[in-house]
Parts: structure tokens; sequence; C-alpha cells
């Protein structure tokens, strides 16, 4: 099927139901200019003026948050934040969330895209997303890797990001194991009509960006773009460089273009296309990967006394990648091509049926399938050795009920969702240059229903006081690329395990909101999860794992967070600290009570800002990682890494501004891998400066 006809496939989904969101509600006048001596015999020149044409807002929006948002540890970041990162990166702004993770400590410019997984509450991984990722509601996950194709996000596009830590029972709940991270594009009054900027750092990198924002008539349409280039840094340390030792090249770019109209006084209907494509090159020279991908999602939103919430979208996707000999210093294998499709969509009613309660009913789909395409090479003739195909494909329908019942103080959440996941069509097959079978896996078909649910209470004891607490389970299943596709990063081969299980998640929070004076806000939640049947790379003999279900990974810790703000002087933190444990036995034994594999115990960042005047912002940003290890044996120690950025825009004539940025400011060193001493290091002190025009 052609990217065309996915879409007309996933537009045609929500055709037939547009008339049922039709409800019409009472429209309100702008103006009533009726006079108050208006005498029987009047004229139709003195007829008062008929009211005036009632004026239509789109937003670009969902519908509001639900009133359980306070229930659960939710963070919400501000516009004013997000383009204020001193890398430029949606990671950096993450960063700023108590118990957000990466899988590696590396950005989106020097790791390997299939590794670039987000999680939250160190929950542990293996390179796939723990999180739910929505983009206007649109899930951003990859089709067959599962990871977030983080230079695919532009932060000026943005207005705000909502972080919800815990188990969701929602819309795209299966996804929401570790919880839920909602970017929201901006309205026409955040962005202004044109926003552009360019930059260009101490290594002679580049970037630049663009946002045009258009009326057009009672709608609007928003054109983005994005360009990142540069002959990076060196990710190898100094003392371990040889002569095809080569610097973290990248080039990236993505485009979208969305629009918004009425179709309606209270119905909006939103439509996004984008493209992005990001090229890099890690540690060798010729190891090259590529990710590239197009999506088209059409969303229409009802803001009557009957809200709706209705979404198809249609994603794909491709990655190449080439593997390097660390001996000899030439290809091995050559992932050329990894093509994969993702379609779904959901549909959310908001009945107004009983007084005093916020209703949420509906359901959700989402499908993938996509194939691994690679070729083995001799290191010393470059010959194929073995040609190599795998893939299969997962869906999973939702059904999902919640309810908000608001009692005077207090308020509770209840919410129930039933999931029916299937995996089918996995294969694995290696022949040799002739044709000859080598190697041949058919994974049996199967399918199943989940149950998962979430409750909570949030009860306000004080104006200036909020108490909270919940209980939830989720639901994640296995990604083609975890069932199917084997990999190696020298010296290690991972292999990958077609009978894989679904993970789950089972836990509970307790916290409170704490605003002592207007301008200081205090967060703090305690909090006990425990995922079964986790995922993760297994050591099952030297330099060979196995992607494995442990028994369960139990997380448990405490996230605190502080925002106060005094004239033109702001201070916003944040702290997790995590005691996570392995729950290991039979062949995983000997895993039990260990720290599951990239997971600091203690994360923290503090960032001190100051507005002097309109345009005006100084900030810098303090952050430490603890000491993790790269495996599950905890052999290989990643040390602790603390680093300093900075950020600076200064108004310099009308609408343009000088923009400066520095990143790891004093320099320190970021170890983002080391297997049995063989190292890759973060991004070194790095300076940028640029201009931003904007109205």
């Amino acid at each position: 099927m052609t990217f065309a006809a996915r879409l007309l496939a996933a537009v045609s989904l929500l055709s037939a139901g547009a008339p049922l969101a039709a409800q019409q509600v009472e429209a309100v006048p702008m103006t009533s200019d009726a006079t108050s001596d208006v005498t029987p015999d009047v004229t139709p020149e003195a007829m008062p003026e008929a009211p005036a044409a009632e004026e239509i807002i789109v937003t670009g929006r969902g519908l509001d948050p639900a009133l359980s948002t306070g229930i659960y540890a939710t963070t919400t970041i501000e516009r004013e934040t997000i383009v204020a990162s001193p890398s430029g990166r949606i990671e950096d702004v993450l960063r700023n969330v108590a118990g957000f993770q990466q899988f590696r400590r590396s950005d989106s410019r020097s790791s390997n895209p299939s590794a670039q997984g987000v999680t939250l509450r160190a929950l542990g991984g293996n390179a796939t997303s723990r999180a739910l990722v929505l983009l206007d509601g649109v899930p951003l996950a990859d089709p067959f890797f599962g990871y977030i194709p983080l230079s695919a996000i532009a932060p000026e596009t943005l207005g705000t990001i909502r972080v919800t830590r815990g188990g969701g029972s929602g819309p795209f709940g299966a996804g929401a194991l570790a919880g839920t991270i909602e970017l929201e594009s901006a309205e026409p009054g955040q962005a202004g009509a044109f926003l552009a900027s360019a930059a260009i750092n101490n290594r002679a990198e580049t970037e630049a960006s663009g946002v045009l924002t258009r009326r057009l008539g009672a709608g609007f349409a928003v054109a983005s773009g994005r360009w990142d280039r540069g002959q990076g840094f060196f990710t190898t340390p100094e003392n371990q460089r040889v002569p095809a030792t080569a610097r973290a090249q990248f080039e990236s770019w993505n485009v979208a273009l969305r629009g918004v109209a009425p179709l309606t006084s209270d119905i909006e209907v939103q439509a996004r296309v984008a493209a992005f494509r990001d090229a890099r090159t890690l540690r060798f020279k010729g190891a090259d990967s590529t990710s590239e991908g197009q999506e088209a999602s059409i969303r229409f939103v009802g803001r009557g006394r009957w809200q709706f919430d209705a979404l198809a979208y249609v994603q794909a996707r491709d990655f190449a990648n080439v593997v390097i000999s660390a001996t000899r210093f030439t290809p091995t294998l050559d992932q050329r091509r990894t093509p994969s499709t993702g379609i779904g969509g959901k549909f959310e009613l908001r009945p107004p049926i009983l007084e005093g309660h916020d209703i949420r009913i509906g359901a959700d789909y989402r499908s993938a399938d996509g194939e691994l395409q690679e070729e083995a090479l001799n290191a010393v003739t470059g010959r194929i050795t073995e040609r190599r195909r795998a893939g299969g494909a997962t869906s999973n329908l939702g059904i999902f009920l919640e309810d908000d019942w608001q009692i005077g103080p207090l308020t509770l959440n209840g919410g129930l969702r039933a999931d029916r996941s299937s995996i089918t069509g996995g294969f694995y097959r290696a022949v040799s240059p002739a044709g000859a079978p080598v190697s041949t896996i058919i994974a049996p078909d199967r399918a199943d229903w989940s149950a998962s649910w979430r409750a909570g209470a949030l009860f306000y004891a004080t104006r200036r006081l909020d108490l909270r607490a919940a209980a939830y389970t989720g639901l994640r299943l296995p990604t083609l690329n975890e069932l199917y596709r084997p990999f190696v990063v020298f010296p290690v081969t991972t292999e990958a395990n077609a009978a894989l299980k679904n993970e789950r998640l089972r836990g509970f929070e307790v916290g409170f909101d704490w605003q002592p004076v207007d301008a200081l806000v205090i967060a703090v939640t305690g909090f006990d999860n425990t995922v079964d049947n986790a995922i993760a790379n297994v050591t099952i003999a030297p330099n060979l794992r196995r992607r494995e279900n442990l028994p369960a990974i139990a997380a448990r810790g405490i996230e605190a967070s502080v925002a106060a703000k005094l004239g033109a002087v702001s201070l916003d933190g944040a702290l997790a600290w995590t005691d996570a444990e392995v729950r290991g036995r039979g062949a995983s034994a000997d895993l039990d009570g260990k720290r599951p594999a990239q997971t600091p115990r203690t994360a923290a960042t503090l960032t001190l800002g100051w507005e002097p005047a309109p345009g005006w912002r100084v900030a810098g940003t303090l952050r430490h990682v603890a000491a993790q290890f790269e495996d599950d044996r905890q052999i290989d120690r990643l040390p602790p890494a603390t680093t300093l950025d900075a950020f600076l825009a200064a108004p310099l004539l009308g609408k343009l501004s000088l923009v400066a940025r520095a990143e790891n400011l004093t320099g320190a060193q970021i170890v983002t891998r080391n297997q049995a001493g063989s190292i890759d290091l973060g991004v070194p002190r790095t300076m940028w400066l640029g201009l931003r025009y904007g109205f």
C-alpha cells in the first residue's frame, strides 16, 4: 500500500463518524446594541441592529485536560522554557522533568537513532520506550523499533509539554507503561506570525529553523522547518582513537504543515503532514545510520455539550545502518532497509450525563508492521556472506472508560481499560548468497485480552495544599525489533526473542502540592512501581546477550520539584531518587537484587533564570546524573556526570534578538557507553551564537 493510499484509508476511518459529531449549541453573539426607548411604531430604519456574527475561535488543541490530571504526578513545561533550551533539542527540555530518562546519556546528534528510547521513573529499558509520547494526540514511537525520533520534533513549534508519570488507562494507554509525555503544538498567539532563528557553534556546526503562522478566515495554518548539520565531536576518547575513528557527524531536517479550521461553532478539524530525515556517523568512518519518515493525521475536536475527540493517523518510517569492524575497520553488516508502517486512531466521547461527573468513553487502535533487510559482509573481501530478513506485525485494540467525580474539595478518579493485542506474521530468515537456507524461524501467531485500571483521589486540604494518592496498572507490547531483530554493538551480539511476553506494570503513589506563598510551589511524590515480564538484554555468555522477560523490575523512589519566582528572578528544580532492582529467578536468578542496566539512582536539575526586561532572559542549568551500569551484570560502570549549561537572549533591534547558548560549560566528561573498557563520550563544551527574529 502506498503512503497516499494509507493516508486515504486513515481519513476514511473518520468520515463515516463525522455526522455524529455535529452537535449544536446555543450561539452567543459578540455584541448587542438594543436601545431602551423604542416606540411601538418602529420603522425599519429604527430597528435595533441585528446581533453581530459570532466570532469562531479555534485553538488547535485537543480537549481540556481532565479533572484527574492533578491526581497523578504531573509536570507541565511552558513555551518560554521549551524555546530556551541550551542545546536547542527536545530531549534537553525533557531532562528538566523529575524521572525522565533516555536509554543512553547521548543526545539525538551522537547516538544511534534506534537507541533513543525514553522512560520515566528509572524503570530501565533496552532502547525501547516505556513511556507513551504523543504529539497533538498522535503516538510518535517508531512502528518497528519503538524509539522516539527526537530530531523530528522542533521545539519552537510547541506550546506546552505535559508529563504524567505512572501507568495510563485512557487513550493509547497500552503504551503508557511508565507514563505519558504529551507534546502540544503552539497556538497562533503563542508562536506569533513568524519566528526564524539561525545559530553556529565553536565547531562550525549550524542550525536553522523557521515557523510561519497565518490566519485563514476563522482558522489558521502553520508551516515549519528545521535543518541541523555539523562535523560533530569525537565520541571516542583520545587514547582509544585509531586512523578509522570518525567524529559524530550529523545532518537532519524536518518539515511540517498543519492546518486548523472550524466546521461549526464548536467543532474544529486539525490536519497535519510532516516528514523528516536524520543521517549520522558514529565512532568509525563508514558507520553511517539514516532514519526517515513521513506521517499524516486528521483530528476532529468537538467542544460543545457533548465533547469528543476523533483522530486517525498513518506513519511510514525507514532505518538503515552500517556496522564497522572494530578490528579491521571495514563493513561487516549492511542493514540497508527497515521499512515499517504504523496506522491508528481513536475516538473519545465526554457525555454530560451525570452532574458532578466528567466521564470519558472511547476506543483506540494501533497497528505496526515492518521488515528488516540486511546483508552480512566478509570484513576482508567485503562480499556478502548471508542475507537476512525479519519482521512481522503487531496490533492493539483498546476500549476505555474513565470518570472523575467531584465532591466538594474531593476529586475521585477511576478508569478501566481492556486491550486485545495480537502478534502475527513473525519470522526470521537467513540464506546464503546462493539462496540456500541457513536459519529460519517462523513464530506462531498469538493474541490475548488484557485489563488495566487506575484509581486515585485528590483532596484540596487548604487553599494552598493538595493531597493526592493513586494506584494503577499498565501494559506494553514487545516491539518488532525486540521480537525479531538481532544486532551487534562490537564486541557484543544481542539476539532477538520471538517468544517475548507483554510487559505489565502495577504500582501506587502518594504526594502533595504545596504553595506556602504565591511565589513558591513545591511538589513531592513517593512511588512504588513494578514491571512484570520486563524485557531486558540479558547476558547468557561472554559477548552474547538475548532479549528476555525478567520476572520483574521494581522501582521505589521519591520525585520532587520546586518552582519559585521573585520579581525578575526564577528558580526551577527537580530531583528523582530511585531504588530500582531486578527480581530474578530461574535462568535470571543471578540478577536478583541487581540494579537494571542504564538506570541511575539519582538525577537532579536546577535552573536559575533572570528576565531583567522584556525580551531578555539569562539562565543557567546545573544537572547531575549518578553512576549507572552499562550491563545487567553490573560489570561495566558509567561514572556520574555533572554539567552546567547556560542561555542568554538579548534584544538587538526591533524584533531581532541575540541568542547565546552553552552546553557542558565546564567541559565535564560524560561517559555514555562502556563495554569492557571501550568508551563513548557525550557532548563536550559547546558554545553557540545566533540570531532570532519573531513577530
